[in-house]
């Protein structure tokens, strides 16, 4: 899709299934299945949808989703469906892992930097050879220092071969990328979780991460239990929905089944999400999702 000068394109990487009342926190399932089914163990469908940025000669990756190196019980626990493997996620754009220049990931968390290596020969090597991948400084000191509520969360195979091979970018705060993509921190989720702000010729837009992770959670309030920090989340949210509705910018949703980009405005004082046609999608998705 045309942005600007950008061109932008969602790649669905995959579903998975995580339970429904860790994903809504304190909302009651009454509340929160309305918008959501669960199957008969209470999980509901999440995609891994990565955004691809294509600006100056450069080609952005934002995430990795889940990757494929599930062992099988946590296929099943999860219900992991890969779509593309991590050699395979850029080829329906026409493009190599060789051809990614930049890979920005939110955080550590396992959907989002699962795809960020692959196996070889069995060894673990960054599957974009010639990119840069950023990543919060804090967020990586994180990880190893994490609690035991919220370690289960980061697998170290998916990210300490970035640092061996000498892809690693650690960064502090706020930063410029390239030209007019950024990493902004935002907390909440986790204390250095990172949302990507990209801005060209008049047009801005966001991935929200998982900040805002479904459409269902486009209410300030509905935040997830795996939230380190939900109260921030709320005021995070809040924040950066109201500067989307005043200066018209694009939303990403990194999870949503549905089509995962649009716009928002204010209807009855509440958020509204307005999501573009399905045709802005350029990935084909899977019979049968």
């Amino acid at each position: 899709m045309k942005f600007g000068e950008m061109e932008l394109s969602i790649i669905r990487e995959g579903t998975y299934k995580l339970d429904g009342g860790a994903m809504f926190g304190v909302v009651p399932k009454p509340l929160w299945s309305k918008t959501m089914p669960c199957d008969e163990l209470n999980r509901v469908t999440l995609s891994c949808n990565l955004l691809l940025i294509e600006s100056g000669g450069k080609k952005i990756l934002v995430e990795t989703g889940m990757g494929d190196r599930w062992a099988e019980k946590d296929r099943e626990r999860y219900e992991v469906r890969t779509f593309l493997t991590p050699e395979q996620v850029v080829t329906p754009l026409g493009l190599k892992p060789e051809d990614i220049d930049v890979v920005i990931i939110s955080h550590l968390h396992f959907d989002h930097v699962g795809g960020a290596v692959r196996s070889i020969g069995g060894k673990l090597v960054p599957t974009y050879p010639r990119a840069k991948y950023y990543i919060q400084r804090g967020e990586w000191e994180f990880a190893y220092k994490a609690n035991a509520r919220a370690k289960a969360s980061y697998r170290p195979d998916d990210f300490e071969p970035l640092k061996e091979h000498g892809v690693l970018e650690l960064i502090d705060g706020d930063t410029e990328i390239v030209s007019g993509v950024w990493a902004r921190v935002t907390g909440g989720h986790t204390s250095h979780h990172q949302i990507i702000t990209f801005e060209s010729q008049g047009q801005s837009g966001v991935y929200f991460a998982d900040i805002m992770p479904m459409l269902p959670h486009l209410s300030p309030p509905w935040v997830m239990g795996y939230d380190h920090f939900p109260l921030d989340s709320c005021d995070v949210k809040h924040k950066w929905l109201s500067r989307a509705v005043e200066e018209n910018w694009l939303i990403v949703f990194d999870h949503e089944t549905g089509v995962p980009w649009g716009h928002v405005r204010i209807s009855k004082d509440r958020f509204e999400f307005v999501p573009l046609a399905e045709s802005s999608l350029e990935y084909r998705q899977p019979a049968g999702v």
